[in-house]
């Protein structure tokens, strides 16, 4: 990388920025193709990928799953029911700047706020099942 200097700067969707020297060092650390082709089962490809059960990033990573999951039945419900953020944020009694965080899966949710979204302001129940 002739003529590049290390205060190069990358800025990445997240807003991080990183160095050529930063970046070719995560490089290094990045799971080859190899690792991969030795796992056979969807399991295999979680806990490669984020940890054990139970193990901090794995624990990160099942959260965010289910708040990606809320999130695109909260936005499908909304859609089904023809409404904007704007009138279910009415509907429910809250803002339709936190709907569309909701809907992004940038925002946490308390359970109380989800039942009332769902049930006031699509007319849908929640059940939950304990596992």
């Amino acid at each position: 990388m002739r003529g590049v200097s290390p205060e190069i700067f990358f800025v990445l969707p997240s807003r991080q920025k990183f160095g050529v020297k930063a970046l070719t060092e995560l490089s290094k650390k990045t799971k080859t193709m190899k690792n991969y082709k030795d796992l056979k089962t969807f399991d295999e490809l979680i806990e490669f990928e984020h940890g054990k059960v139970g193990s901090a990033s794995r624990i990160k990573y099942e959260e965010s799953a289910q708040m990606f999951i809320v999130s695109e039945m909260l936005k499908a419900a909304r859609k089904a029911a023809n409404l904007t953020q704007e009138q279910l944020a009415e509907k429910a009694g809250t803002k339709k700047s936190y709907i569309s965080k909701l809907e992004n899966g940038k925002g946490n949710i308390q359970l109380s706020t989800l039942i009332r979204i769902f049930e006031q302001g699509l007319n849908k129940r929640i059940g939950l099942t304990f596992l």
